[in-house]
This record gives C-alpha cells, sequence and structure tokens, in this order.
C-alpha cells in the first residue's frame, strides 16, 4: 500500500470510529511503526484533516451537539475521578479541558468521554492533568442532552466539592 492510501484508509478510519483509535492501533493494521502513523497524523492535519489527539487515542472531532456549556472545577489528581463520572453519569460527554496558562493562554486537550468505562480507560493512561498549571483550576465543555442535564451535573459537581466558585 502506498503512503497516500495509507493516510487515506487512516482518515476513513476515524471517520467512521465512534473511540478514539491508538496510533499503535493503525500502526498493527497497516504493519508500519508508530512513528510512521505518527507522521501520517501531521500530513492529514497539514492537509486540513481536523483530527486531534485524546490520551486514548486519535478522533476526528464531530460537530458538538446536544446542549453546550462549560463548567468551572476545581481538584487535584484525586478528585478527578469523581468529577469526570459526575459528567458521564448524566448523559453528557465531557468534550475537553480547558486552562488559562500565564504565559501560553488557553490550552485546550481533547477528551470525548461519554461513559465510566471512557473514564477508567483515561484514568488508566495515567495523565497528567493540565490543571496542576492553574492551581487546579480548570474548564469542561460538555455536551449534554439537555440543559437539565446539565443542571444535575452541576449540583453533583457541587455536592462532591469540586465545582469552582468565586
Amino acid at each position: 500500500m502506498r503512503a497516500e492510501e495509507r493516510r487515506q484508509a487512516i482518515r476513513e478510519i476515524l471517520q467512521r470510529s465512534d473511540q478514539p483509535v491508538s496510533a499503535t492501533a493503525l500502526a498493527s493494521q497497516f504493519s508500519v511503526s508508530r512513528q510512521v502513523i505518527v507522521g501520517d497524523i501531521a500530513l492529514l492535519r497539514a492537509a486540513g484533516a481536523d483530527i486531534s489527539a485524546t490520551p486514548r487515542g486519535y478522533v476526528i472531532l464531530q460537530e458538538t451537539a446536544g446542549f453546550v456549556r462549560q463548567v468551572a472545577c476545581q481538584h487535584d489528581f484525586a478528585g478527578m475521578e469523581a468529577e469526570l463520572n459526575a459528567m458521564v453519569d448524566q448523559g453528557c460527554t465531557v468534550v475537553d479541558v480547558i486552562v488559562e496558562h500565564p504565559i501560553y493562554g488557553q490550552l485546550t486537550g481533547p477528551l470525548q468521554l461519554s461513559s465510566r468505562y471512557d473514564v477508567v480507560q483515561f484514568i488508566a493512561s495515567d495523565p497528567k492533568l493540565l490543571s496542576t498549571l492553574t492551581e487546579g483550576i480548570h474548564l469542561h465543555t460538555l455536551s449534554c442532552p439537555s440543559e437539565a442535564a446539565f443542571e444535575r451535573v452541576c449540583a453533583a459537581l457541587e455536592e462532591i466539592g469540586v465545582l469552582y466558585h468565586d
């Protein structure tokens, strides 16, 4: 398979997948090294593909649907699992995490977490929290099925003590 054909196949795999696809899985599928896949992704991005790297693999972000809002939180590593579960338990997708860095400005990490399984997989990846740069303060973009679901998320975050207040 030529490199261009492989890149087109990678794009199609990512478009069809409803879960992140790791570079290792793609490398195995195409019998190339992980580094070749990383290079392919870079070339696809340079050609305009909207591919994001999440801690669990590559995704082509779909248009965020539903009721989209952001919520401000503050916690340390120990509070992360409860925070994320409080969001996905209400049927919401945790689209990303955002911090405001004093030098680099807004830093965003795509997450795409929609279930407790996704949360477990994310935590198993031993993530280094962006919020360590901001004393634990961060935003999450949420895609929720309704305003009521978002309100339940806020109530749950308040209950576990991670909803950020000025």
